[in-house]
């Protein structure tokens, strides 16, 4: 069975064996409050294949920008408390945790490619719209920040990251991974790749809570093995830098 630790705002898993490649995960939204449990499937695939996996915990906020900065200095910090640097690091996110990897505040420089799985970039209108109405009733911030618009502009004209996987799920209503596509292929020397795949925007979100608590018996088989596809195909493109 997987061992997860904690480390702060940071949940940690180690392959079996050694292994000097990192992976560091933000997932979406709510789910990103407990990864170790939301994506542990995926996770937990990816560490089996030879990942170290670094997942940070949030609640969603309208700061997008001050979230994004919290992540990469928990994931900077804890790169310098390992010692020697990687050999590969690979930035993975889901839904909202894509947004907040392509403002990291080093824009990219510091990974070998970022895996987006799903990405969302909807406005705090369309998101949560009790909190952006009661924010525009009581005077505080009820639109997020960087707004959809300023992301993206923020990416074309900051982003240096070249390599940047976006897989985009066949039923997923708000996937926004093709218009994001347009502006990455918008940079010189730009080589992002779009992968389309069977499910929804929650496909990358699995615990397995049923093989858990009821045996593999009572297990979805054909989820378990569309999210180690998923693993594996995020494994091939990042071996492939």
């Amino acid at each position: 069975m997987a061992r997860w630790r904690s480390s702060g705002d940071l949940w940690l898993l180690d392959p079996p064996g050694c292994s000097d490649r990192l992976l560091e995960f933000i997932g979406g939204s709510y789910l990103a409050a407990s990864p170790q449990l939301s994506y542990r499937r995926l996770l937990e695939a990816l560490a089996s294949l030879g990942w170290q996996v670094r997942a940070w915990r949030y609640v969603p906020g309208f700061d997008h920008q001050q979230q994004a900065n919290a992540a990469w200095r928990s994931f900077r910090a804890l790169r310098q408390q390992a010692g020697p640097a990687p050999r590969g690091v690979l930035r993975l996110g889901h839904s909202l945790g894509c947004k907040l990897h392509l403002l990291a505040p080093d824009s990219g420089r510091g990974c070998d490619g970022l895996a987006s799985l799903s990405f969302n970039n909807f406005s705090a209108e369309r998101s949560v719209p009790l909190l952006a109405d009661l924010g525009q009733q009581f005077g505080f911030r009820s639109e997020f920040s960087p707004s959809p618009a300023a992301t993206l502009e923020q990416v074309a004209r900051s982003y240096k990251q070249p390599r940047n996987l976006l897989v985009r799920f066949a039923a997923d209503r708000i996937d926004q991974s093709t218009r994001l596509l347009a502006v990455l292929r918008s940079r010189s020397g730009d080589a992002s790749e779009l992968l389309e795949l069977p499910g929804d925007h929650l496909s990358p979100a699995s615990g397995g809570l049923r093989r858990q608590l009821l045996g593999s018996w009572a297990d979805d088989q054909a989820r378990g093995r569309r999210i180690e596809h998923l693993a594996s195909r995020i494994n091939d493109w990042a071996a492939a830098a």
